[in-house]
This record gives structure tokens, sequence and C-alpha cells, in this order.
């Protein structure tokens, strides 16, 4: 039987069975990543309660082939959502995944930052101080300073550790209000 649309009429017979099957494997990676997600994300995700306690039992059961069969149930219960859900659903776990790697790019930034003022010293953090004024300059150089020694004497990284948090702070405390 051939789906798409009839040549003679012109009229739209419904989707092929490739692209239900195309449908019904992404429905079921979706499915996947929500049982992959923390239980408190999950109740974040716009889903109705009967989904999310078949996600949270999914999480629970152990057994690989009782938790694939139990993954594939809330599959098929969501493949009777709307489209409208399905998306909502995708788009919540998209804008995760997208702060997810925003923060950790901003935390790599940091440690470079934290690593560069370790090793270069006062220019650095003269360019830091530059952009952030209101930054306490003592306490940043007594930092950088305690970490340089710390990593020559091969001690523990108190400082070095410290530095990273008070960057942290200096420069998160500036990106909150713009957002």
């Amino acid at each position: 039987m051939a789906r798409g649309v009839d040549e003679d009429s012109g009229d739209y017979l419904g989707p092929s069975k490739g692209d239900m099957r195309r449908e019904a494997l992404a429905v079921l990676e979706l499915a996947h990543r929500l049982v992959d997600q923390p239980a408190a994300r999950l109740a974040q995700i716009p889903m109705g309660d009967d989904l999310l306690a078949i996600a949270i039992a999914a999480q629970r059961i152990t057994a690989q082939i009782a938790r694939k069969r139990q993954v594939g149930f809330l599959a098929k219960k969501l493949r009777r959502e709307s489209d409208e859900t399905l998306d909502a659903i995708r788009a919540a776990m998209e804008h995760d995944k997208a702060d997810s790697r925003r923060e950790t790019a901003a935390l790599h930034r940091i440690e470079a930052l934290r690593d560069q003022i370790v090793a270069e010293g006062d220019t650095v953090l003269a360019d830091l101080l530059a952009g952030y004024p209101h930054a306490d300059r003592q306490h940043l150089r007594q930092l950088a300073r305690n970490a340089r020694e710390e990593k020559l004497h091969n001690k523990p990284p108190h400082a070095y550790r410290e530095l990273f948090r008070e960057l942290r702070e200096l420069m998160q405390g500036e990106a909150d209000p713009q957002d």
C-alpha cells in the first residue's frame, strides 16, 4: 500500500511506513534521554504526571531487559501524546543541554584565566581589574601569589582553588544583572 501523495488525485494518503518508523525511533530516543535525566530535572520538564511516574519507575529498574521494556512503554505512551507536547519536551531537553554547555564553557574560561594569572602575575591581573574595577585587588594578588608558592613547593592547592572561587564569583556576579 503506497503512502504519501496520490499521483492521480493529489490527495495526501498519510505517512509512509519509513516515516512512521523514523518517528517511532525518535520518540524512543527521547524516552531514553528522559530516563537518563536526574529525577529533579524530570520534574521540571513539561509532561504529565503519568509520564513522569513511568520515567521515574524506569530509573529505579536495574535489570537491563526490564529497564528496556519500561523505556519502550514510556515511548509508547509518548507516541500517544500530541505533537505540541512532544515538541515542548524536546525543547526543554535542548534548552537544558545548551545551558549546560554555556556553563561549562564559562567555567573553562575562568580556569584558563586563573592559570594565566598564576603563571604571568600582575600584568594579567591588571587587565582583569580594568574590566572589574570593584574587585578586591589586594586579595586577588595575595591569592595569586599564594597559588604560585603552592605550585612551586608542591603543596595542596588551597589558594589556587580559592582564586578560582573568587574569579567565578566576580565574573558571574557581573553576568547575572545583564540576564
